[in-house]
């Protein structure tokens, strides 16, 4: 009789840690996440450490699903099913908010940061949590900034030094209306369009592309871009975010914790993006490419200065703003 009760025991004590096991797991709320990016990318290691965070912090109370590789379509694509609410959380270049948020183009105007260390101390800071909040009137959460990198030239025509150079090559350019206007100043012939662009590239749709290092080694474009040159033209940020309604409705603790996850996950990504380039850049060149590591920067700066003055930051509310961003780069020097 006494054995009986005790298998009887064990039965019920498995019945209930079996029992609570799936309760927990039905509990658990799943966040999709979106991004354009394979794994192993910059993105990508941010919404990884993210679900990692946030699944250990809230003791398995969320699950994010990481959708990548552009599953859900282009970055403005993310973005529209972030604004609709049907995905929650999205991770996206700087670059296509400006047709949501125009302000924000002010952070990636052309060589506006010098360099890592101006980043750190002008945009993760008092301005960059300005920009953030800009973004709630399109129905966005700014939760943090993550990093792409400094943006650098490729094409597969001719080494590009000066910006005399860059006179009418066909450059892919991310949806943004601010890089758009950019490399038509150049002389360049920008044309828009979504990622990935290897095809385009291979069959000479477009001559070049400007991306940080990892983009141009981890998307394998060495295969179909023979010049480099390390013109470090934009500081392109990445901008992780969340649907505003439905952030809201969180309970304000788990706000706190969305934000704080992210905010760390974005550190490590920071870290983990400068500590890979000088590898990258070793790589590119062992690839074959032909890297010009010491380009007339300058050259580029005087051709764009009148961009200031152009419509889109004659807006009082941009040009301020972007006059916040010099004086605060400026002084940081």
């Amino acid at each position: 009789m006494k054995r009986i009760f005790l298998n009887l025991l064990c039965v019920a004590v498995f019945c209930a840690l079996l029992c609570g096991t799936v309760s927990s797991a039905q509990a658990a709320t799943v966040i999709k996440l979106g991004l354009v990016t394979p794994p192993g990318s910059a993105q990508n290691i941010t919404a990884e450490k993210f679900a990692e965070l946030l699944h250990d912090r809230s003791a398995g109370k969320y699950e994010v699903k990481i959708f990548h590789s552009g599953s859900l379509g282009t970055e403005t694509e993310i973005l529209q099913q972030v604004q609709m609410g049907a995905v929650e959380m999205a991770i996206v270049t700087l670059g296509p908010f400006d047709t949501f948020v125009p302000q924000v183009k002010v952070v990636s105007f052309l060589l506006l940061f010098r360099d890592y260390a101006q980043v750190d101390s002008v945009l993760y800071g008092p301005l960059g949590d300005e920009v953030l909040a800009l973004l709630s009137r399109a129905g966005f959460q700014g939760l943090s900034f993550s990093e792409n990198g400094f943006r650098n030239l490729t094409n597969d025509l001719r080494p590009v030094h000066s910006v005399a150079d860059v006179k009418g090559l066909k450059i892919r350019v991310m949806e943004s209306t601010l890089h758009k206007e950019l490399w038509r100043t150049l002389g360049a012939n920008p044309t828009p369009m979504g990622w990935p662009i290897y095809s385009e590239l291979q069959q000479g749709t477009i001559d070049g592309q400007e991306n940080p290092l990892w983009v141009t080694w981890t998307s394998r474009l060495y295969e179909v871009q023979k010049y480099l040159s390390l013109t470090g033209h934009v500081y392109s940020a990445h901008i992780d975010i969340a649907n505003l309604g439905w952030y809201k409705n969180l309970p304000q603790d788990d706000q706190q914790l969305l934000r704080s996850c992210m905010k760390d996950a974005s550190v490590y990504q920071r870290d983990w993006n400068r500590t890979q380039l000088a590898d990258f850049l070793a790589k590119l060149k062992k690839a074959g490419m032909i890297v010009d590591e010491h380009p007339d920067v300058e050259s580029f700066r005087s051709a764009v200065l009148p961009l200031k003055d152009l419509p889109m930051y004659q807006e009082p509310e941009t040009k301020a703003l972007l006059e916040k961003f010099l004086a605060a780069t400026q002084s940081a020097s």
